[in-house]
This record gives C-alpha cells, structure tokens and sequence, in this order.
C-alpha cells in the first residue's frame, strides 16, 4: 500500500509542475498579440460568413437583394475595423467615447438605405451584422473547445 501512495505522491507532483509552467507560459504570452490574434479571426470568419451567405441570398432571392446584403456586409467589416482601432486604443490612452465612429457609419448606412430607392433597409440591416454572427461563431468555437481542453485534462488526471 506504501508502495502506491509513494507512486501517486510523484504523478500528482508532475501533474502539478505541468500545470504551473503551462500557466506561467500562459502568462507569459503577449496580450496585444492575443489581441491581434482574435481580430484576425473575426475579420476572417466575417469575410467566411459573407462568402457564404451573398450567393445563398442570390439564388433564393434575387442579385438586387444580395448586392443589399453585400453593401451592408462590407460597412460591417468596417465598422469591425474601427471598433478594433478603438479597442486597440484604449489602453494607450484616455479614451471617453467608445465606437462613435462606428454608430455614426451605421447610422449613415441606415440613412441611406431607407432614402435610396434601390436599397432595401432589411437586407443592408441583416448584412451589417454579419460580423455579428463572427462573433457568435468565435465564442462558441471558444466554449466549446474550452470544455473538450477541461474534459481531456479531467481524463488525464483521473488515469
């Protein structure tokens, strides 16, 4: 019996020691790269989304519609653009507004759509947020591979 608490006691040092420097390496990782990491993949989930659903909206609607969509798409990409400066910004400095560039791009966009005849407001609507659905697919792509990294280390350390 001696023998397996002797044998256990080394396992759940080594568990320990993994867990600690991979935390401290965890630490160790730059933010500002994190950062950057994450824009890159909602701008490309974004851009991904918009692939998808301008030619669905195509062949079940119409091209006049799915320009509509693009249009909105593209002044979402945008306003992801301007969101990200002032999120970057925001460390470095003393920032009071948050995102009033880019409430005053939707707010020119919904103009616009609701006074040109050729716009339809719904489909400019729908395709400015597709970088929320980005966002949507990111976090659940997060929680989920979170939950399957908590499941396999609960496995390892159960062995």
């Amino acid at each position: 019996m001696s023998n397996q608490s002797e044998h256990t006691t080394p396992k759940q040092t080594e568990e320990e020691k993994l867990t600690q420097e991979s935390a401290f390496s965890h630490e160790q990782k730059d933010p500002m790269a994190e950062y950057y990491q994450l824009q890159r993949t909602l701008y490309t989930y974004t851009l991904v989304l918009i692939g998808i659903v301008f030619p669905t909206v195509w062949y079940f609607y119409s091209l006049n519609t799915a320009l509509n969509y693009l249009i909105g798409a593209i002044v979402s990409v945008v306003y992801l653009r301007f969101l990200a400066k002032d999120v970057e910004r925001l460390g470095q400095q003393q920032q009071k507004r948050l995102g009033g560039k880019g409430l005053g791009i939707f707010v020119i966009l919904m103009l616009v759509a609701s006074k040109w005849q050729q716009l339809g407001i719904l489909p400019v609507f729908l395709g400015f947020l597709t970088f929320k659905g980005a966002i949507i697919i990111y976090t659940l792509q997060s929680v989920f591979l979170l939950s399957q990294q908590s499941d396999e280390e609960a496995a390892s350390i159960g062995d």
